[in-house]
């Protein structure tokens, strides 16, 4: 069986620390694969808010954010309780999305890399958009604090 083989970014500029939680095992009792989701949903707003905008409001007042793909590559097992560090990294910035590249790690070991497409959506209007010059300002002064 082929694998989806994700690379890991030269940088990543954002950096989240989460515990798994009991609700996160699955039957296997280690960490499971819908939780992986949840767990970069939480970094991606906590890194959105970093920037000082928001899923639904990238800075414009009216142009949210839709996922348009994930990729989730698996590396190590994760358990209960541990302290898990989501690093990650926008990149790929376009007319109407970006990427966001995540490195779930626990004590420098990495867990699993996961890559998410997101697209700028206007929900108002129920349609894909450009992403607003907001957006690029925020991270591009992010950039320039480090």
């Amino acid at each position: 069986m082929s694998r989806v083989k994700l690379e890991e970014q030269p940088d990543y500029e954002f950096e989240h620390s989460l515990s798994v939680r009991v609700t996160d095992l699955n039957y296997g009792a280690h960490l499971a694969n819908n939780a992986v989701v949840a767990l970069i949903h939480e970094a991606r707003v906590r890194l959105l808010h970093d920037l000082g905008i928001g899923e639904l409001d990238l800075g414009d007042g009216h142009t949210g954010i839709i996922m348009g793909d994930l990729v989730l590559d698996f590396k190590q097992e994760s358990f209960l309780f541990d302290v898990l560090t989501i690093k990650s990294h926008i990149g790929d910035v376009s007319r109407r999305g970006f990427r966001i590249f995540h490195k779930i790690c626990r004590d420098n070991l990495t867990l699993a890399l996961v890559e998410t497409g997101l697209v700028a959506f206007d929900y108002e209007k129920r349609r894909i958009v450009t992403i607003p010059q907001t957006f690029r300002e925020a991270l591009e002064a992010h950039l320039q604090e480090e």
